[in-house]
């Protein structure tokens, strides 16, 4: 019966530390980390990455290479705010969700994710969008976004009411 109970405590710390809240960063991440009055925490990492999560937010950087640099991030619930520079032939930034996936080269966007759906909006600059399953994506700019929801329904870009845009910036302290 012991070695149940401390199979299934094991197991159960593993699951709680592959999610990384928003409130609170592991020691050996390769970001630096700030929290805002807001609720808010800030991630800055290598090559110029910066993370805004929203309070409360559930995701685990994804890193790459020697260095550990931080190559994208797995989104399980709620938004972050993303901005990663442009470079000569770096490499894709991506965000996963369940419904998702999110990449870029250079540009500044939000990812929420909420129930059965992930909203993508970019502030500045690019974001090509698809489904996990494949399918065919679509490209946002400036000022547009896509509701992503399960299936394989063809994703709508649309540009987002100001009033869509302030809430979803809000909850993330902007």
């Amino acid at each position: 019966m012991k070695a149940v109970f401390k199979a299934g405590f094991i197991l159960l710390a593993c699951a709680l530390t592959s999610i990384q809240n928003a409130t609170a960063q592991p020691a050996n991440s390769p970001c630096s980390s700030e929290n805002a009055a807001a609720g808010t925490q800030t991630l800055h990492c290598g090559g110029g990455v910066t993370i805004v999560a929203e309070n409360g937010a559930r995701f685990t950087l994804q890193t790459r290479g020697r260095k550990g640099q931080v190559a994208g991030v797995e989104l399980a619930g709620k938004a972050l705010l993303i901005e990663v520079p442009a470079k000569s032939g770096g490499n894709k930034f991506q965000v996963t969700t369940p419904q998702a996936i999110a990449g870029v080269r250079g540009t500044k966007w939000a990812v929420d994710v909420a129930e059965n759906k992930t909203s993508v909006f970019v502030v500045d600059g690019r974001v090509a969008v698809g489904h996990r399953a494949p399918s065919r994506g679509v490209t946002l700019g400036t000022g547009e976004g896509v509701d992503v929801e399960e299936g394989s329904a063809p994703l709508t870009v649309k540009r987002w009411a100001p009033a869509r845009v302030s809430a979803l910036m809000a909850r993330l302290g902007q």
